[in-house]
């Protein structure tokens, strides 16, 4: 948990297509003015260079194992401890990482987005606030095909045979039982402007009493 000098880290997990981006823009949107960033647990994929692109096609990308965990976890204390971090850059069009990175420095609130981030306890340990973002499959599956097709231009064959065989048991498997962890609970994700604002309020008042905590001991 945050000490008096330390971030705010808000966990945001949930289903692909559950809507946790729009989850994490409206908290982002709600606190401008405050110093606050977001990192994405996808910026964290493994680096796969030393790997054929058909054996990177090959990797389950919704399994825990494909995410660098350990270098999150140190990045994630990094901040706690109001350190800069370089973020990696995950290049989807080669499958591994590019040689670029994004400088990242310590802010007061901390948003981590990503399907998998209340599956390694170690990183569970490090959040603050653990949101988990519910939504139908249906609803997800519908909002991963839009994207999909009009972002990356997948054919829909493709998009509802990796739905089908990777995303939607990886899903049930290791992505919603991680639900009993969270503390929040968020329903039909950013149309939820009720548990957002409720989110939004207990972060402001940590933050308020935070800077009465700092001034009161100058």
């Amino acid at each position: 948990m945050s000490t008096k000098n330390s971030p705010i880290i808000i966990g945001v997990t949930g289903g692909s297509g559950s809507g946790k981006t729009t989850v994490s823009k409206k908290i982002l949107e709600q606190l401008d003015g405050h110093s606050i960033s977001i990192i994405q647990q996808d910026s964290y994929y493994k680096d796969q260079a030393g790997m054929t692109m058909e054996e990177r096609r090959a990797v389950n990308y919704d399994h825990p194992l494909a995410f660098d965990s350990d270098l999150l976890y140190q990045h994630l204390k990094m901040l706690k401890q109001r350190q800069a971090i370089d973020v990696p850059v995950y290049d989807y069009t080669i499958s591994t990482r590019s040689p670029e990175v994004i400088h990242q420095e310590p802010t007061d609130v901390v948003i981590l987005e990503g399907i998998l981030i209340l599956s390694d306890e170690r990183i569970r340990d490090m959040l603050d606030i653990k949101v988990y973002v519910d939504t139908d499959d249906d609803i997800r599956i519908i909002r991963r095909i839009e994207r999909d097709t009009q972002e990356r231009g997948r054919s829909l064959e493709s998009i509802i045979t990796q739905y089908l065989t990777g995303v939607k048991p990886m899903y049930h498997q290791f992505i919603e039982p991680t639900k009993r962890y969270a503390d929040l609970i968020v329903p039909e994700g950013g149309e939820n402007s009720v548990a957002i604002d409720l989110l939004v309020t207990k972060v402001r008042d940590i933050l308020a009493h935070a800077g009465r905590d700092r001034q009161y001991n100058k």
